[in-house]
């Protein structure tokens, strides 16, 4: 069927903004336009579908059961229309946005990244670090590593790493309390942040029921490397995954006094929109990274 020059195209990539922010003056900020000018697009979408979209409320917008049933197919829409324009664009070379938590990039992938641009040089790599829960599907990000249960709407995920997390701290701050032979003799030093549910869940594995943590001085250092550092530093026990610090076991600068581990949405995902999974650049780091962790169950 050929498409009427008069497709509201514009409209609808208005209307998409909006009906995510469920907001006008937001759907401006985002698209560069005034709130007026948004209107006036959500108007002639209404004229060419016949019906209402948005209900107007005082200072809030809401959707009609009209708009309710178009949105996510628009949303759908302009996320293949992306995903076709990167393929486009890119191919196999340009450059591959990756988005990771602090602790994973300088842990495990900062030492990693160098193979990966030496087999792949016509593709750039751009590395973003951030704790937050960032929106892939409405942004530059081409896939993300990230921490918790795999279960996103809209993105594709591969577990990587069977992330468990368990007590850590120096030898020499075990040492000064005659060792570290119980679980309880922990208590007896300065829990890094200690207001992590990590510790209550780790302490519960244990066998230590309610232990005494609410009064402990609360920390956030806001991620595990900044933690471990502490921990190195003798500063107190820092709770962490111990597979990103074998490094530091191996040499003397830290030590895991218990075989216990939880792994609490605590293991580490590939993921990516569902409609860029056969992106090549996407593919390329995939099919990488799963050969460097070939006892993962990827699918």
């Amino acid at each position: 069927m050929k498409m009427s020059r008069n497709f509201p195209l514009n409209a609808l990539r208005v209307f998409e903004s909006a009906a995510r922010h469920l907001n006008f003056t937001k759907a401006g900020d985002e698209l560069g336009m005034t709130q007026t000018a948004v209107s006036y697009q959500i108007k002639l979408l209404e004229d060419f579908v016949g019906a209402p979209v948005f209900v107007r409320k005082p200072r809030q917008v809401a959707l009609t059961e009209t708009g309710e049933r178009l949105a996510p197919r628009v949303a759908d829409a302009f996320g293949a229309l992306r995903s076709a324009v990167s393929d486009a664009k890119q191919a196999t070379g340009g450059t591959l946005f990756i988005h990771t938590t602090p602790t994973f990039a300088a842990r495990w992938l900062s030492r990693h990244m160098v193979a990966f641009q030496v087999e792949n040089p016509g593709l750039a790599v751009r590395l973003e670090t951030s704790q937050d829960f960032v929106d892939v599907n409405h942004s530059d990000i081409d896939l993300v590593i990230r921490s918790g249960h795999g279960k996103w709407p809209g993105l594709t995920a591969h577990l990587l790493m069977r992330g468990g997390f368990t007590p850590m701290l120096s030898p020499t701050l075990a040492a000064s309390i005659g060792g570290v032979n119980e679980p309880e003799d922990l208590l007896k030093l300065r829990i890094i942040d200690a207001g992590d549910p990590w510790w209550t869940q780790w302490f519960k594995a244990a066998g230590v029921l309610d232990p005494p943590l609410e009064d402990r001085p609360i920390s956030r250092f806001g991620a595990q490397t900044f933690e471990a550092a502490a921990a190195i530093a003798g500063q107190g026990v820092a709770i962490l995954t111990p597979e990103f610090y074998a490094d530091e076991v191996a040499l003397g600068r830290l030590i895991q006094p218990f075989d216990i581990k939880s792994y609490d949405a605590a293991n580490y995902w590939l993921a990516y929109p569902d409609g860029r999974a056969n992106t090549p650049k996407v593919k390329l780091f995939r099919d990488w990274i799963f050969k460097l962790m070939p006892n993962v169950e990827h699918d």
